[in-house]
């Protein structure tokens, strides 16, 4: 008999079996996002969400640059221990959420939606609209998101799930006329193993 892990069960497990450093989507710098944040010209107080940020090292380039009203959202409670054991004391200056996005009830507004990598392992059609409705009521008109997936062409699978790829206009399609798409960028980018996975980066502007 097959048993099923759920899908929490399966990012916690990544993360308890392998480093950070280890998995494919692992970047030394998230230097396309930090770009795509400075030309949203945000305040250092203004609300961010980084959806699936996990052990990402976004959070310490926020920091950095500081911002002070950062959350950080990821089903895994590992994968975000990860983080916290980096950032050590600083890791009390971020709001920590565990969750899977599409069950995820919003406390707070964002004007800025961060999300590298989650929304393209969203295969099933109602996943995608409790995604994108979530994201509605978290980001006011004026606020900016930045979603990153998998490119026409890229990979298929990740980490043994299937997944969905996505160009500028398929994506506007999902999102609907509440987002405009202000820019797109596209990247290679090298995993761990050197394999190469081609992303595409949007940033939309919430109407």
């Amino acid at each position: 008999m097959v048993i099923l892990m759920s899908k929490k069960e399966h990012w916690e497990q990544i993360y308890t079996e392998r480093k950070p450093s280890q998995v494919s989507w692992y970047q030394s710098g998230p230097y396309l996002s930090l770009s795509l944040i400075e030309l949203s010209h945000l305040k250092p107080t203004d609300s961010i969400i980084d959806v699936g940020g996990g052990a990402s090292t976004l959070i310490d380039s926020l920091l950095l640059g500081g911002y002070t009203n950062i959350s950080v959202l990821d089903i895994s409670s590992q994968s975000l221990e990860h983080a916290k054991k980096r950032l050590g004391d600083q890791a009390r200056q971020v709001k920590w959420l565990v969750s899977d996005i599409t069950e995820f009830t919003p406390e707070e507004s964002y004007l800025l939606w961060h999300d590298r990598a989650v929304f393209h392992f969203l295969t099933d059609a109602e996943d995608r609209k409790k995604y994108i409705n979530t994201m509605r009521q978290s980001v006011p008109a004026g606020g900016h998101i930045i979603i990153a997936a998998f490119s026409i062409g890229g990979p298929e699978k990740c980490s043994g799930l299937e997944i969905v790829q996505y160009d500028a206009d398929k994506l506007k399609n999902e999102f609907g006329n509440k987002f405009k798409l202000l820019k797109t960028i596209n990247e290679t980018h090298i995993t761990p193993n050197n394999a190469e996975q081609n992303f595409t980066y949007y940033h939309f502007l919430r109407l």
